[in-house]
């Protein structure tokens, strides 16, 4: 037979809810036999605790306990039922619950996740990972997000689909990088100590203009001949919208532009740079006049092209 669960816990009987929960957490955390491995004593103290708790944890079951309707075990004095908490395990109609459903506040879930940050997959592990199931934390699940490249600058939300047929929304951090993992906690598969948690690992599409160097931006700018010889005003498309850039006299194909800050996020937040490479382009038909030019300039004034900066420079 169980002790008094007042005694148990270390609380006095007129103790409130507060002070009982924080009680059980307390010496769940510290007898909890994933923390004391091969410590039978400790493994038997946080049935005990994990017991005491199943009373005096939820109201109907401290109440009746407090007028003597039923004893420390859960089962009625006098006839009693097949349906309380022992000990060893959650029995009869309780099979299937959890202490959060039962008492608000207290998610087994937490507890373990506070004495080894959530690890494993699987929730609780080793000689008490719940004691015929009963305390077993449900498992992490795991999934891939495609986002945008403006998405992982900006941030935002993204709705994602489990496998389960559950949809969640995603807060995507400003800033997010291509493999960066999320965790979403609570958000994994049910289970009796509570559910485990999500983790979603974030993959940036490729980009049609914009390709990542670090922390840099790269694109290639169009311009005409004309713009490239005389100098004049482009348009030059951003993450964040297009702007308006200048392009110098006698500007040559593979030339930089820089536009600072418009790039990727670093560590710390602050934005890269964003480098417009000039792709000089001739028109889509052949022009009568610029080609007369052309063969005119190339036998008068031959010249030598320079070559071209490199890529990233």
């Amino acid at each position: 037979m169980a002790r008094d669960p007042y005694q148990e816990l270390g609380v006095s009987r007129g103790a409130g809810e507060d002070e009982i929960r924080k009680a059980f957490r307390n010496l769940a955390k510290k007898h909890h036999p994933d923390a004391n491995p091969g410590d039978k004593a400790a493994e038997e103290r946080f049935k005990r605790v994990s017991a005491a708790f199943d009373i005096l944890g939820d109201p109907d079951k401290r109440k009746k306990f407090d007028a003597g309707e039923i004893d420390a075990d859960g089962h009625e004095t006098g006839r009693g039922f097949g349906g309380g908490w022992s000990p060893g395990g959650f029995e009869g109609g309780r099979r299937g619950q959890t202490r959060a459903e039962t008492f608000d506040g207290v998610d087994l879930g937490d507890i373990l996740g506070e004495m080894f940050g959530g690890r494993g997959g699987g929730g609780a592990r080793g000689p008490g990972a719940g004691f015929g199931g009963g305390l077993a934390r449900g498992a992490d699940v795991r999934a891939k997000l495609e986002i945008d490249l403006e998405e992982a600058i900006a941030g935002g939300k993204k709705r994602i689909a489990f496998s389960d047929g559950r949809t969640i929304d995603v807060t995507i951090p400003k800033g997010a990088g291509e493999g960066q993992t999320l965790r979403l906690k609570g958000q994994g598969s049910p289970g009796r100590a509570g559910p485990g948690d999500a983790f979603i690992e974030l993959t940036v599409r490729p980009h049609p203009i914009f390709h990542r160097e670090g922390d840099r931006l790269v694109m290639d700018l169009p311009v005409t001949v004309y713009d490239a010889v005389l100098g004049g005003k482009v348009e030059a498309p951003t993450p964040e919208g297009p702007v308006t850039l200048t392009v110098p006299k006698g500007a040559n194909a593979g030339a930089m532009l820089r536009l600072k800050g418009r790039g990727l996020p670093d560590a710390a937040g602050q934005r890269g740079d964003l480098l417009a490479r000039l792709v000089i382009t001739l028109p889509d038909k052949p022009d009568a006049e610029l080609t007369a030019f052309a063969e005119t300039w190339r036998t008068k004034r031959p010249y030598q092209p320079k070559s071209a900066p490199r890529r990233g420079a």
